[in-house]
């Protein structure tokens, strides 16, 4: 596979945010990694734009290919393509998944998609990337149940209003595409746009 399997604090400390979750290596050294990271750079607008491009895809866990097929959608469709292209990452199966609370981080809950542990609307999918419509729901199977991870998960509660959990049933319905406002990511998408667009 050829998802990004290298230090994650690392990343982390270039775009100076924590993408993968808490980073404790954030807080101690609040530069950038390497030997040239305390040394000024001279930023282009190009580069502040791919950058933005780069964060929302280690964010996501998207490679490439996947991020401009998604992007290309989502400008065909009638709307703001920022805004729509941001709304089709989170209806991701396995971004809803981790929003549901049924995994710490969104690699955990890719893992439990692709290990075939979720269903919806009562058929197992194991497509990360499967979009999921409002009124859709999404559940953890039996057996997976009783996995730590997601037992010590379902102590935590989602706070975004357009997914709906009942903890007690293992079971979550997708409402309705987020509001960009509601997206808690600092993400500027116009400068992903403004590369696209190019």
């Amino acid at each position: 596979m050829a998802r990004y399997t290298g230090p994650k604090s690392r990343i982390s400390r270039r775009f100076k945010e924590p993408i993968f979750g808490p980073c404790k290596a954030l807080e101690r050294r609040k530069y950038g990694p390497g030997q040239h990271g305390k040394a000024r750079k001279k930023v282009s607008d190009y580069s502040v734009q791919l950058q933005e491009k780069q964060k929302v895809k280690y964010l996501y866990g998207l490679l490439e290919k996947q991020f401009r097929n998604t992007f290309i959608k989502a400008s065909h469709k009638h709307g703001v393509t920022g805004e729509i292209f941001l709304q089709m990452l989170e209806a991701r199966l396995d971004n809803t998944v981790y929003r549901m609370g049924f995994a710490p981080t969104r690699r955990a809950a890719r893992q439990l998609v692709g290990h075939c542990h979720i269903l919806v609307n009562g058929k197992k999918v194991n497509i990360p990337s499967y979009q999921l419509k409002p009124g859709d729901t999404v559940e953890v199977v039996e057996k997976a149940r009783g996995l730590e991870l997601v037992a010590r998960m379902l102590g935590t509660s989602s706070r975004h209003k357009w997914v709906q959990v009942n903890v007690k049933e293992f079971k979550g319905t997708f409402l309705m595409m987020p509001d960009r406002e509601d997206i808690p990511e600092n993400i500027k998408e116009n400068l992903i746009v403004e590369l696209y667009s190019k």
